[in-house]
Protein backbone atom coordinates (compact mmCIF):
# COMPACT_ATOMS: atom_id res chain seq x y z
CA UNK A 1 0.00 0.00 0.00
CA UNK A 2 2.86 2.39 0.85
CA UNK A 3 4.59 1.67 -2.47
CA UNK A 4 1.35 2.29 -4.36
CA UNK A 5 0.85 5.59 -2.53
CA UNK A 6 4.44 6.58 -3.35
CA UNK A 7 3.92 5.86 -7.06
CA UNK A 8 0.64 7.78 -7.21
CA UNK A 9 2.04 10.74 -5.30
CA UNK A 10 5.16 10.79 -7.50
CA UNK A 11 3.00 11.06 -10.60
CA UNK A 12 1.00 13.84 -8.96
CA UNK A 13 4.21 15.58 -7.87
CA UNK A 14 5.68 15.50 -11.38
CA UNK A 15 2.46 16.96 -12.76
CA UNK A 16 2.46 19.71 -10.15
CA UNK A 17 6.12 20.53 -10.87
CA UNK A 18 5.57 20.81 -14.60
CA UNK A 19 2.39 22.83 -14.13
CA UNK A 20 3.89 25.25 -11.58
CA UNK A 21 7.12 25.73 -13.50
CA UNK A 22 5.29 26.35 -16.75
CA UNK A 23 2.91 28.84 -15.11
CA UNK A 24 5.70 30.87 -13.49
CA UNK A 25 7.79 30.93 -16.65
CA UNK A 26 4.85 31.91 -18.84
CA UNK A 27 4.12 34.82 -16.56
CA UNK A 28 7.75 35.95 -16.55
CA UNK A 29 8.17 35.63 -20.34
CA UNK A 30 4.91 37.47 -20.95
CA UNK A 31 6.05 40.37 -18.81
CA UNK A 32 9.51 40.60 -20.48
CA UNK A 33 7.95 40.46 -23.95
CA UNK A 34 5.51 43.24 -23.07
CA UNK A 35 8.33 45.48 -21.82
CA UNK A 36 10.49 44.73 -24.89
CA UNK A 37 7.70 45.56 -27.32
CA UNK A 38 7.04 48.82 -25.49
CA UNK A 39 10.70 49.78 -25.85
CA UNK A 40 10.69 48.95 -29.57
CA UNK A 41 7.60 51.06 -30.02
CA UNK A 42 9.40 54.11 -28.58
CA UNK A 43 12.35 53.93 -31.04
CA UNK A 44 12.68 56.49 -33.84
CA UNK A 45 15.16 56.86 -36.71
CA UNK A 46 18.39 58.27 -35.32
CA UNK A 47 17.05 58.21 -31.76
CA UNK A 48 17.11 55.13 -29.55
CA UNK A 49 15.76 56.03 -26.07
CA UNK A 50 17.67 54.82 -23.02
CA UNK A 51 15.85 51.83 -21.48
CA UNK A 52 15.01 51.68 -17.79
CA UNK A 53 13.98 48.73 -15.63
CA UNK A 54 10.24 48.23 -15.53
CA UNK A 55 8.65 46.20 -12.74
CA UNK A 56 10.79 43.06 -12.42
CA UNK A 57 12.35 43.38 -15.86
CA UNK A 58 15.81 44.75 -15.01
CA UNK A 59 17.64 43.59 -18.12
CA UNK A 60 17.04 45.25 -21.54
CA UNK A 61 19.47 45.15 -24.48
CA UNK A 62 19.57 46.17 -28.12
CA UNK A 63 22.19 44.19 -30.05
CA UNK A 64 23.19 44.62 -33.69
CA UNK A 65 23.94 41.84 -36.14
CA UNK A 66 27.63 41.80 -35.07
CA UNK A 67 26.81 41.17 -31.41
CA UNK A 68 27.57 44.72 -30.20
CA UNK A 69 25.36 46.17 -27.48
CA UNK A 70 23.99 49.49 -28.77
CA UNK A 71 21.69 50.26 -25.85
CA UNK A 72 21.02 48.60 -22.54
CA UNK A 73 20.01 49.11 -18.95
CA UNK A 74 22.75 49.40 -16.39
CA UNK A 75 22.37 45.73 -15.34
CA UNK A 76 22.79 44.50 -18.93
CA UNK A 77 25.45 46.91 -20.26
CA UNK A 78 28.44 44.57 -20.30
CA UNK A 79 27.76 41.90 -22.91
CA UNK A 80 24.85 40.30 -24.77
CA UNK A 81 22.50 38.40 -22.54
CA UNK A 82 22.37 35.46 -24.98
CA UNK A 83 24.15 34.18 -28.07
CA UNK A 84 20.85 33.07 -29.57
CA UNK A 85 19.76 35.13 -32.62
CA UNK A 86 16.12 34.52 -33.56
CA UNK A 87 15.50 33.93 -37.29
CA UNK A 88 13.01 35.74 -39.52
CA UNK A 89 10.61 32.80 -39.31
CA UNK A 90 10.93 32.40 -35.54
CA UNK A 91 11.18 36.00 -34.35
CA UNK A 92 10.59 35.36 -30.62
CA UNK A 93 12.52 32.89 -28.48
CA UNK A 94 12.14 32.15 -24.76
CA UNK A 95 15.36 31.18 -23.06
CA UNK A 96 16.79 30.39 -19.64
CA UNK A 97 20.36 31.66 -19.40
CA UNK A 98 22.61 30.90 -16.48
CA UNK A 99 25.93 32.77 -16.75
CA UNK A 100 28.97 31.50 -14.93
CA UNK A 101 28.60 34.25 -12.36
CA UNK A 102 25.36 35.57 -10.95
CA UNK A 103 21.82 34.30 -11.07
CA UNK A 104 19.93 32.56 -13.85
CA UNK A 105 17.78 34.74 -16.12
CA UNK A 106 14.57 34.17 -18.04
CA UNK A 107 15.26 35.86 -21.38
CA UNK A 108 12.88 36.81 -24.18
CA UNK A 109 14.89 37.20 -27.43
CA UNK A 110 13.10 39.14 -30.21
CA UNK A 111 14.18 39.92 -33.76
CA UNK A 112 13.18 43.47 -34.87
CA UNK A 113 10.76 43.40 -37.78
CA UNK A 114 12.52 43.91 -41.15
CA UNK A 115 10.33 46.93 -41.91
CA UNK A 116 11.38 48.59 -38.66
CA UNK A 117 15.03 47.65 -39.29
CA UNK A 118 14.86 49.28 -42.75
CA UNK A 119 13.62 52.51 -41.20
CA UNK A 120 15.85 52.59 -38.15
CA UNK A 121 19.11 50.98 -39.29
CA UNK A 122 18.97 50.85 -43.09
CA UNK A 123 17.96 47.20 -43.08
CA UNK A 124 20.64 45.89 -40.68
CA UNK A 125 19.13 43.20 -38.43
CA UNK A 126 18.88 44.08 -34.75
CA UNK A 127 17.85 41.99 -31.76
CA UNK A 128 16.24 42.96 -28.49
CA UNK A 129 16.70 41.00 -25.26
CA UNK A 130 14.48 41.48 -22.24
CA UNK A 131 15.18 39.41 -19.16
CA UNK A 132 14.19 39.01 -15.52
CA UNK A 133 15.85 37.14 -12.73
CA UNK A 134 14.60 33.58 -12.48
CA UNK A 135 12.09 33.35 -9.57
CA UNK A 136 13.47 31.94 -6.35
CA UNK A 137 11.18 28.94 -6.41
CA UNK A 138 12.59 27.86 -9.79
CA UNK A 139 16.23 28.41 -8.95
CA UNK A 140 18.47 25.54 -7.82
CA UNK A 141 15.62 23.07 -8.33
CA UNK A 142 13.91 24.25 -5.16
CA UNK A 143 10.48 23.47 -6.60
CA UNK A 144 11.48 19.88 -7.38
CA UNK A 145 13.07 19.34 -3.99
CA UNK A 146 10.03 20.81 -2.24
CA UNK A 147 7.60 18.60 -4.13
CA UNK A 148 9.84 15.56 -3.54
CA UNK A 149 9.91 16.26 0.19
CA UNK A 150 6.12 16.63 0.23
CA UNK A 151 5.68 13.37 -1.71
CA UNK A 152 7.94 11.47 0.68
CA UNK A 153 6.24 12.94 3.73
CA UNK A 154 2.73 12.18 2.50
CA UNK A 155 3.82 8.67 1.43
CA UNK A 156 5.26 8.02 4.87
CA UNK A 157 2.06 9.26 6.54
CA UNK A 158 -0.06 7.13 4.19
CA UNK A 159 2.08 4.05 4.84
CA UNK A 160 1.93 4.56 8.61
CA UNK A 161 -1.83 5.14 8.52
CA UNK A 162 -2.35 2.06 6.37
CA UNK A 163 -0.20 -0.03 8.69
CA UNK A 164 -2.11 1.25 11.70
CA UNK A 165 -5.57 0.69 10.17
CA UNK A 166 -4.74 -2.70 8.65
CA UNK A 167 -3.05 -3.81 11.86
CA UNK A 168 -6.08 -2.85 13.91
CA UNK A 169 -8.38 -4.54 11.41
CA UNK A 170 -6.36 -7.76 11.28
CA UNK A 171 -5.80 -7.93 15.02
CA UNK A 172 -8.92 -10.08 15.52
CA UNK A 173 -7.80 -12.32 12.66
CA UNK A 174 -4.44 -12.79 14.36
CA UNK A 175 -6.20 -13.64 17.62
CA UNK A 176 -8.38 -16.18 15.81
CA UNK A 177 -5.36 -17.73 14.14
CA UNK A 178 -3.47 -18.04 17.43
CA UNK A 179 -6.51 -19.51 19.17
CA UNK A 180 -7.06 -22.07 16.42
CA UNK A 181 -3.36 -22.97 16.47
CA UNK A 182 -3.44 -23.42 20.23
CA UNK A 183 -6.62 -25.49 20.02
CA UNK A 184 -5.30 -27.82 17.33
CA UNK A 185 -1.99 -28.17 19.17
CA UNK A 186 -3.09 -28.73 22.76
CA UNK A 187 -6.81 -28.57 23.56
CA UNK A 188 -9.58 -28.97 20.99
CA UNK A 189 -12.12 -27.75 23.56
CA UNK A 190 -10.87 -24.17 23.14
CA UNK A 191 -13.05 -21.84 21.13
CA UNK A 192 -12.54 -18.53 19.36
CA UNK A 193 -14.27 -15.47 20.88
CA UNK A 194 -17.09 -14.45 18.56
CA UNK A 195 -17.42 -10.67 18.16
CA UNK A 196 -20.91 -9.21 17.79
CA UNK A 197 -22.27 -8.32 14.39
CA UNK A 198 -22.24 -10.10 11.07
CA UNK A 199 -19.14 -8.75 9.38
CA UNK A 200 -16.34 -10.85 7.88
CA UNK A 201 -14.45 -11.14 11.18
CA UNK A 202 -17.55 -12.41 13.02
CA UNK A 203 -18.29 -14.89 10.23
CA UNK A 204 -14.68 -16.09 10.30
CA UNK A 205 -14.89 -16.60 14.08
CA UNK A 206 -18.12 -18.59 13.81
CA UNK A 207 -16.76 -20.69 10.96
CA UNK A 208 -13.58 -21.37 12.96
CA UNK A 209 -15.63 -22.52 15.95
CA UNK A 210 -17.70 -24.80 13.74
CA UNK A 211 -14.48 -26.23 12.34
CA UNK A 212 -13.09 -26.79 15.85
CA UNK A 213 -16.32 -28.46 16.97
CA UNK A 214 -16.31 -30.85 14.05
CA UNK A 215 -12.61 -31.52 14.51
CA UNK A 216 -13.13 -32.23 18.22
CA UNK A 217 -15.99 -34.59 17.44
CA UNK A 218 -13.95 -36.39 14.77
CA UNK A 219 -10.86 -36.76 16.99
CA UNK A 220 -12.96 -37.88 19.96
CA UNK A 221 -14.75 -40.42 17.82
CA UNK A 222 -11.48 -41.63 16.33
CA UNK A 223 -9.87 -42.07 19.74
CA UNK A 224 -12.90 -43.86 21.11
CA UNK A 225 -13.12 -46.06 18.05
CA UNK A 226 -9.42 -46.95 18.30
CA UNK A 227 -9.80 -47.70 22.00
CA UNK A 228 -12.84 -49.90 21.43
CA UNK A 229 -11.19 -51.68 18.51
CA UNK A 230 -8.06 -52.34 20.59
CA UNK A 231 -10.17 -53.63 23.45
CA UNK A 232 -12.21 -55.86 21.13
CA UNK A 233 -9.09 -57.35 19.52
CA UNK A 234 -7.20 -57.76 22.79
CA UNK A 235 -9.39 -60.59 24.13
CA UNK A 236 -8.99 -63.00 21.19
CA UNK A 237 -5.30 -62.16 20.99
CA UNK A 238 -4.84 -62.96 24.68
CA UNK A 239 -6.82 -66.19 24.32
CA UNK A 240 -4.81 -67.27 21.28
CA UNK A 241 -1.54 -66.48 23.03
CA UNK A 242 -2.62 -68.45 26.10
CA UNK A 243 -3.55 -71.49 24.01
CA UNK A 244 -0.31 -71.44 22.05
CA UNK A 245 1.77 -70.87 25.18
CA UNK A 246 0.03 -73.79 26.90
CA UNK A 247 0.69 -76.03 23.90
CA UNK A 248 4.39 -75.12 23.95
CA UNK A 249 4.74 -75.45 27.72
CA UNK A 250 2.87 -78.76 28.10
CA UNK A 251 3.29 -80.52 24.76
CA UNK A 252 2.44 -83.95 26.25
CA UNK A 253 -0.81 -82.81 27.89
CA UNK A 254 -2.22 -80.70 25.06
CA UNK A 255 -3.71 -82.10 21.89
CA UNK A 256 -2.00 -80.19 19.04
CA UNK A 257 -4.87 -80.77 16.63
CA UNK A 258 -7.37 -79.34 19.08
CA UNK A 259 -5.03 -76.36 19.67
CA UNK A 260 -4.82 -75.74 15.93
CA UNK A 261 -8.61 -75.97 15.56
CA UNK A 262 -9.06 -73.50 18.41
CA UNK A 263 -6.48 -71.17 16.87
CA UNK A 264 -8.28 -71.38 13.53
CA UNK A 265 -11.57 -70.41 15.17
CA UNK A 266 -9.81 -67.47 16.84
CA UNK A 267 -8.25 -66.31 13.58
CA UNK A 268 -11.65 -66.61 11.89
CA UNK A 269 -13.03 -64.29 14.53
CA UNK A 270 -10.08 -61.96 13.86
CA UNK A 271 -10.91 -61.99 10.18
CA UNK A 272 -14.60 -61.31 10.83
CA UNK A 273 -13.82 -58.37 13.11
CA UNK A 274 -11.30 -56.92 10.64
CA UNK A 275 -13.71 -57.33 7.71
CA UNK A 276 -16.45 -55.56 9.65
CA UNK A 277 -14.01 -52.81 10.65
CA UNK A 278 -13.08 -52.28 7.00
CA UNK A 279 -16.74 -52.23 5.97
CA UNK A 280 -17.57 -49.75 8.71
CA UNK A 281 -14.62 -47.52 7.75
CA UNK A 282 -15.62 -47.52 4.08
CA UNK A 283 -19.17 -46.55 4.97
CA UNK A 284 -18.16 -43.75 7.33
CA UNK A 285 -15.84 -42.24 4.72
CA UNK A 286 -17.13 -42.57 1.16
CA UNK A 287 -18.63 -45.31 -0.90
CA UNK A 288 -17.43 -45.94 -4.41
CA UNK A 289 -20.34 -48.21 -5.44
CA UNK A 290 -22.77 -46.78 -7.95
CA UNK A 291 -26.44 -46.79 -6.89
CA UNK A 292 -29.10 -48.23 -9.15
CA UNK A 293 -32.90 -48.31 -9.22
CA UNK A 294 -34.09 -51.29 -7.13
CA UNK A 295 -37.41 -52.87 -6.22
CA UNK A 296 -37.19 -52.85 -2.44
CA UNK A 297 -40.13 -55.24 -2.08
CA UNK A 298 -38.57 -57.86 -4.37
CA UNK A 299 -35.18 -57.52 -2.66
CA UNK A 300 -36.65 -58.10 0.81
CA UNK A 301 -38.86 -60.95 -0.46
CA UNK A 302 -35.80 -62.79 -1.82
CA UNK A 303 -33.92 -62.43 1.46
CA UNK A 304 -36.89 -63.58 3.54
CA UNK A 305 -37.42 -66.60 1.26
CA UNK A 306 -33.76 -67.60 1.71
CA UNK A 307 -34.23 -67.96 5.50
CA UNK A 308 -35.47 -71.49 5.89
CA UNK A 309 -33.89 -71.97 9.34
CA UNK A 310 -34.53 -70.37 12.72
CA UNK A 311 -37.58 -68.39 13.74
CA UNK A 312 -40.17 -68.04 11.01
CA UNK A 313 -40.18 -64.76 9.13
CA UNK A 314 -43.29 -63.38 7.46
CA UNK A 315 -43.36 -60.57 4.92
CA UNK A 316 -46.16 -58.05 4.60
CA UNK A 317 -45.85 -55.82 1.55
CA UNK A 318 -48.51 -53.35 0.44
CA UNK A 319 -49.01 -52.21 -3.12
CA UNK A 320 -46.87 -53.11 -6.10
CA UNK A 321 -43.13 -52.65 -6.65
CA UNK A 322 -41.52 -50.04 -4.42
CA UNK A 323 -38.71 -48.45 -6.43
CA UNK A 324 -35.76 -47.01 -4.55
CA UNK A 325 -32.23 -46.04 -5.56
CA UNK A 326 -29.35 -47.73 -3.76
CA UNK A 327 -26.45 -50.15 -3.76
CA UNK A 328 -27.83 -53.69 -3.87
CA UNK A 329 -25.10 -55.41 -1.86
CA UNK A 330 -25.24 -52.79 0.88
CA UNK A 331 -29.02 -53.03 1.23
CA UNK A 332 -28.90 -56.84 1.23
CA UNK A 333 -26.34 -56.69 4.03
CA UNK A 334 -28.57 -54.42 6.10
CA UNK A 335 -31.65 -56.61 5.58
CA UNK A 336 -29.69 -59.77 6.50
CA UNK A 337 -28.26 -58.15 9.62
CA UNK A 338 -31.66 -56.94 10.83
CA UNK A 339 -33.28 -60.31 10.13
CA UNK A 340 -30.48 -62.15 11.94
CA UNK A 341 -30.80 -59.93 15.00
CA UNK A 342 -34.59 -60.28 15.00
CA UNK A 343 -34.44 -64.09 14.73
CA UNK A 344 -31.83 -64.28 17.47
CA UNK A 345 -33.95 -62.33 19.97
CA UNK A 346 -37.47 -63.35 18.87
CA UNK A 347 -39.60 -65.79 20.84
CA UNK A 348 -41.79 -67.18 18.08
CA UNK A 349 -42.12 -64.85 15.10
CA UNK A 350 -40.49 -62.09 13.04
CA UNK A 351 -42.58 -59.80 10.84
CA UNK A 352 -41.13 -57.69 8.03
CA UNK A 353 -43.14 -54.81 6.57
CA UNK A 354 -42.35 -52.97 3.31
CA UNK A 355 -44.68 -50.07 2.62
CA UNK A 356 -45.04 -46.74 0.95
CA UNK A 357 -46.05 -43.96 3.36
CA UNK A 358 -46.69 -40.79 1.39
CA UNK A 359 -43.37 -39.82 -0.13
CA UNK A 360 -41.40 -42.19 2.14
CA UNK A 361 -40.30 -45.78 1.62
CA UNK A 362 -40.33 -47.68 4.94
CA UNK A 363 -38.90 -51.08 5.85
CA UNK A 364 -39.71 -52.30 9.40
CA UNK A 365 -38.47 -55.53 11.04
CA UNK A 366 -40.47 -56.51 14.15
CA UNK A 367 -39.94 -59.38 16.59
CA UNK A 368 -41.81 -60.56 19.70
CA UNK A 369 -38.76 -60.83 21.95
CA UNK A 370 -37.98 -58.95 25.16
CA UNK A 371 -37.07 -55.78 23.28
CA UNK A 372 -34.40 -53.18 24.10
CA UNK A 373 -34.66 -50.70 26.96
CA UNK A 374 -35.22 -47.10 25.78
CA UNK A 375 -31.95 -45.90 27.31
CA UNK A 376 -29.99 -48.47 25.26
CA UNK A 377 -31.66 -47.94 21.88
CA UNK A 378 -29.04 -45.45 20.71
CA UNK A 379 -26.07 -47.14 22.40
CA UNK A 380 -26.47 -50.32 20.35
CA UNK A 381 -25.64 -48.34 17.21
CA UNK A 382 -22.21 -47.39 18.54
CA UNK A 383 -19.26 -49.50 17.36
CA UNK A 384 -18.41 -52.52 19.58
CA UNK A 385 -21.29 -51.86 21.97
CA UNK A 386 -23.01 -55.14 22.93
CA UNK A 387 -25.67 -55.58 25.57
CA UNK A 388 -25.58 -58.46 28.03
CA UNK A 389 -28.36 -60.38 26.26
CA UNK A 390 -26.54 -60.02 22.93
CA UNK A 391 -23.26 -61.34 24.36
CA UNK A 392 -25.11 -64.29 25.87
CA UNK A 393 -26.92 -65.20 22.66
CA UNK A 394 -23.96 -64.56 20.30
CA UNK A 395 -20.62 -64.74 22.16
CA UNK A 396 -18.61 -64.45 18.95
CA UNK A 397 -20.15 -61.24 17.72
CA UNK A 398 -18.15 -58.05 17.22
CA UNK A 399 -20.74 -55.38 18.03
CA UNK A 400 -20.34 -53.74 14.62
CA UNK A 401 -23.45 -55.02 12.86
CA UNK A 402 -25.93 -52.31 13.83
CA UNK A 403 -23.25 -49.62 13.52
CA UNK A 404 -22.65 -50.72 9.92
CA UNK A 405 -26.40 -50.76 9.28
CA UNK A 406 -26.84 -47.20 10.50
CA UNK A 407 -23.88 -45.94 8.47
CA UNK A 408 -25.36 -47.67 5.42
CA UNK A 409 -28.62 -45.87 6.10
CA UNK A 410 -26.84 -42.53 6.31
CA UNK A 411 -24.91 -43.29 3.13
CA UNK A 412 -28.29 -43.83 1.41
CA UNK A 413 -29.73 -40.62 2.89
CA UNK A 414 -31.80 -42.69 5.29
CA UNK A 415 -32.12 -43.38 9.01
CA UNK A 416 -32.22 -46.43 11.27
CA UNK A 417 -33.93 -46.44 14.66
CA UNK A 418 -35.33 -48.89 17.22
CA UNK A 419 -38.86 -48.40 18.54
CA UNK A 420 -41.51 -50.25 20.47
CA UNK A 421 -43.27 -52.99 18.57
CA UNK A 422 -46.54 -51.98 17.00
CA UNK A 423 -48.45 -54.67 18.91
CA UNK A 424 -47.35 -56.62 21.94
CA UNK A 425 -43.83 -57.03 23.34
CA UNK A 426 -40.64 -56.87 21.35
CA UNK A 427 -38.99 -54.19 19.25
CA UNK A 428 -39.32 -52.73 15.79
CA UNK A 429 -36.30 -51.70 13.71
CA UNK A 430 -36.61 -49.57 10.61
CA UNK A 431 -34.14 -50.38 7.86
CA UNK A 432 -32.71 -47.77 5.47
CA UNK A 433 -33.99 -47.38 1.97
CA UNK A 434 -33.07 -45.02 -0.86
CA UNK A 435 -35.44 -42.41 -2.30
CA UNK A 436 -37.81 -43.43 -4.98
CA UNK A 437 -37.81 -41.59 -8.35
CA UNK A 438 -38.99 -37.99 -8.01
CA UNK A 439 -42.55 -37.16 -8.98
CA UNK A 440 -44.69 -34.06 -8.54
CA UNK A 441 -46.69 -33.65 -5.33
CA UNK A 442 -46.35 -34.99 -1.80
CA UNK A 443 -48.33 -37.68 -0.01
CA UNK A 444 -49.57 -37.97 3.54
CA UNK A 445 -47.14 -38.00 6.44
CA UNK A 446 -45.89 -41.45 7.58
CA UNK A 447 -47.27 -43.09 10.74
CA UNK A 448 -45.69 -42.01 13.99
CA UNK A 449 -44.45 -45.32 15.41
CA UNK A 450 -42.27 -46.71 12.64
CA UNK A 451 -38.75 -45.42 12.07
CA UNK A 452 -38.43 -44.07 8.56
CA UNK A 453 -36.51 -41.75 6.30
CA UNK A 454 -37.63 -38.93 4.05
CA UNK A 455 -37.70 -39.69 0.35
CA UNK A 456 -39.70 -38.63 -2.72
CA UNK A 457 -42.87 -40.61 -3.32
CA UNK A 458 -43.65 -43.29 -5.90
CA UNK A 459 -44.36 -42.50 -9.49
CA UNK A 460 -47.99 -41.92 -10.25
CA UNK A 461 -49.50 -44.18 -12.94
CA UNK A 462 -50.66 -41.02 -14.68
CA UNK A 463 -47.13 -39.64 -14.89
CA UNK A 464 -45.21 -41.55 -17.59
CA UNK A 465 -42.21 -39.27 -17.80
CA UNK A 466 -38.77 -40.90 -17.24
CA UNK A 467 -37.84 -40.74 -13.54
CA UNK A 468 -35.03 -38.49 -12.28
CA UNK A 469 -33.12 -39.40 -9.16
CA UNK A 470 -32.13 -37.06 -6.35
CA UNK A 471 -28.55 -36.16 -5.62
CA UNK A 472 -28.45 -37.41 -2.05
CA UNK A 473 -27.81 -41.12 -2.69
CA UNK A 474 -24.39 -42.73 -2.66
CA UNK A 475 -22.47 -42.49 -5.92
Amino acid sequence: MGVLALIVLTVIGVSLDLGARGRVQDRAFGETQRVGIAWISSMRPGRIPQPYPVDHVEFLQLVDSKGRVEAATRAAANRPLSEVRPSVRDRVRYLAECPSEGRCLLVTAMRILPQAADVLWAGEPHFLYAATVQPWILAAHRLEFGILAAVLLVSAIAAWTTWLVVGRTLRPVTAIREQVREATRSDLRLRVPEPPGDDEIAQLARTSNQYLERLEEAVTYQRRFASLASHELRSPVAALRTQLDEALTYPEDVDPRETIRTAMRTTERFQAIIDELLAYTRLTNASTSRPEPLDLTALVRDEVAARSHGTSVTLRATGGPLLVEGVRLHLIGVVNNLLTNAQRHACSRVEVTVERAGDHAVLAVQDDGDGIAPQDRERVFEPFVRLADGRRRDPGGSGLGLAICRETAKAHNGSLTIEDARAGPGSCSASPCCPEPRTPGRGRRPPRRAARRSAPGPMSPRDRRPPTYPRGCVR
